[in-house]
């Protein structure tokens, strides 16, 4: 029996969730991945996993070998990392997270530019509005928006977004500019997936809700910011959605006084050993370039950058 192989296969299993999942997790047929798990557990001469017809639970032996058998791996990788070079120079796949449209607007030119200056670097883009688990799904490095939730992760500030309302010049022409969110009573709007959040506002130090009658209800950005643009109503909408539509004039943000609260954004990565090359180095290529964009909507509109 091939320690290690079948030390990856359980963790992989425990990770997926059932001996299936792990399966199609690794690529392997279910029958081997049930052996592989099956022989472990008879050269421990212990049982590591309850399995049900629903799911499948660790036992305390399972939950103190699992345990330890990721620190075993982890040290694994790193003295692989450490003798194929990768701590010399940037080598190797480099796995990122990032939500699906700000990564694919901001994010994804940044990194096509870092991997054509590192040609020893394979990228693994994973688009996901999901916050993965970043050990378990062996991802490098996160882009998180919002406030942070998890302590056990490095994390380094990139920028801001806020959300803002906004319609197009030519409705505003036809309907006039609101002043006080109060006004949205007045006006027909362009709502987002029926979200009350999207238009609570802090007036006098209380949040109150502002919604102005449903002209069309969708659930994207793009569409919103579509709608808004052929002058269907008035908005809501983050920064970074439509940081494009601002600049050219095709959407115009209105009352200034009650834009929300800036929220983070960061890039976050693992607490784990030495941190390898490639990881660095993409942080170092991404951090001042994402400042750059992240700070591009508050440098033109007055707003404090971060």
């Amino acid at each position: 029996m091939d320690r290690l192989d079948a030390i990856r296969v359980l963790l992989a299993v425990v990770d997926a969730g059932s001996l299936s999942a792990g399966g199609r997790k690794l690529n392997a047929p279910l029958p081997s991945v049930s052996r592989k798990v099956a022989e472990l557990e008879r050269y421990l001469g212990a049982n590591l996993l309850i399995r049900t017809s629903r799911n499948l639970q660790l036992t305390d032996a399972g939950r103190d070998f699992v345990e330890a058998a990721r620190n075993i791996m982890a040290e694994l990788e790193e003295a692989e990392r450490r003798a194929s070079g990768e701590y010399r120079t940037p080598r190797g796949t480099l796995t990122i997270t990032m939500p699906v449209e700000f990564g694919n607007r901001f994010v994804l030119p940044i990194a096509l530019d870092f991997m054509e200056k590192h040609p020893e670097v394979t990228l693994n883009l994973v688009s996901s509005d999901r916050s993965l688990h970043l050990v378990n799904e062996q991802v490098d490095v996160a882009i998180r928006l919002g406030p942070l939730t998890d302590s056990s992760l490095y994390a380094v500030k990139a920028g801001e977004f806020r959300l803002l309302t906004c319609a197009s010049p030519a409705y505003l022409d036809r309907h006039g500019v609101p002043q006080h969110p109060a006004e949205l009573a007045d006006h027909c709007g362009v709502i987002f997936n029926n979200v009350s959040f999207f238009w609570a506002f802090n007036v006098d130090g209380k949040i109150v809700e502002h919604v102005p009658r449903c002209r069309i209800e969708v659930n994207t950005a793009a569409n919103s910011a579509a709608a808004a643009m052929r002058g269907v109503g008035i908005a809501r909408l983050f920064d970074y959605q439509i940081f494009d539509e601002l600049a050219s004039g095709a959407l115009v943000p209105i009352l200034p006084g009650y834009v929300s609260e800036p929220q983070p954004i960061h890039l976050v990565y693992p607490r784990q050993g030495l941190l390898a090359l490639k990881v660095r180095a993409f942080i170092d290529w991404t951090l001042p370039r994402l400042r750059e964009a992240c700070s591009g909507y508050a440098e033109v509109h007055g707003l404090s950058a971060i």
